[in-house]
């Protein structure tokens, strides 16, 4: 029997919390990516530009970067390439070149005016918040997408563009056209970090995001209202994962739920996919085109301890 889709209200978090809205990969070749995406069963959206204002009431410009989506029932997966010469374009030229693959994290948000307050309060100095929109198809028309964004500057934030983000219009990004996935992907519970030193990286998102930072054996986390970040070792990586660091620090993938993880498996490989089963779980290694890697496992269980 199918899950019932969820409501697009139920993407944003609680008043006062946050939950992990989405990871962004920077790809430079849109279309190789698409093609590694949907050999492994995930439904995207259609190609998307995007625009912005450089302030508030000012002309609506391209951002020089656009888009696609893999929209799950819990958060969702972008992939964004540059497409023209700004400096939004240039930021994501220069992650590429240091590796393919996830630069982006963005913490959901009913309210980003707090958001704003929270980082001016504990010194990251935050940028000016930023109005973005991008025009979606829908079922019978189009319609224009809008978030706010609050940034840091960058490298502020070693690992990449950490951001928060409000969902002005989730009804139009949540369409269930769009959600149900070959490969039985359900939700987006977890995001892997790795860094040389996990501790100091876990109480610094801990003084970012406001939440509490806690280590069970070598693992730091964060747990949010909806998914967690898993701080880990390059040592530790390779010894459970058997994945090496490209660079460091490294956003090097995340933890995906499945509906059914037996038709996930049986999807991943007769489709030839990187894919291997480590304690239960998945592991798919992305190419080139896209980068790092997903850890699949069963709706309703616990996050891996990486011990």
């Amino acid at each position: 029997m199918a899950a019932a889709n969820p409501s697009p209200s139920s993407q944003s978090p609680s008043a006062g919390k946050l939950n992990i809205d989405h990871v962004a990969h920077f790809v430079p070749h849109i279309d190789t990516a698409s093609a590694a995406l949907e050999q492994a069963g995930f439904t995207l959206t259609p190609f998307s530009a995007q625009s912005h204002r450089l302030e508030p009431g000012g002309p609506l410009v391209s951002a020089g970067a656009g888009n696609r989506c893999v929209m799950l029932r819990e958060g969702y997966l972008e992939f964004l390439t540059p497409t023209g010469d700004t400096p939004i374009a240039q930021q994501l030229r220069t992650a590429i070149q240091r590796y393919t693959g996830v630069h982006l994290i963005a913490f959901g948000s009913g309210d980003a005016s707090a958001d704003y307050a929270r980082l001016e309060k504990n010194d990251f100095t935050p940028l000016p918040a930023v109005a973005l929109q991008r025009e979606i198809g829908t079922a019978d028309g189009s319609g224009t997408a809008r978030f706010t964004v609050v940034r840091v500057p960058p490298g502020t934030m070693a690992e990449g563009r950490i951001q928060y983000c409000q969902q002005h219009t989730p009804e139009l990004l949540w369409q269930p056209r769009w959600i149900t996935h070959a490969n039985r992907a359900r939700g987006l519970a977890a995001v892997i970090i790795c860094v040389e030193d996990p501790q100091e990286a876990a109480q610094r998102y801990a003084r970012f995001t406001g939440l509490l930072a806690q280590v069970s054996g070598s693992l730091w986390r964060i747990d949010s209202q909806r998914g967690a970040l898993l701080f880990l070792t390059p040592e530790a990586l390779q010894r459970t994962l058997g994945m090496t660091a490209p660079s460091l620090p490294w956003i090097a993938g995340y933890v995906l739920t499945s509906n059914d993880i037996h038709a996930t498996r049986r999807h991943l490989e007769q489709a030839q996919c990187m894919v291997s089963e480590i304690s239960g779980r998945l592991l798919l290694k992305w190419s080139g085109a896209v980068g790092g890697f997903v850890l699949f496992q069963a709706s309703g269980t616990t996050m891996p301890t990486f011990e």
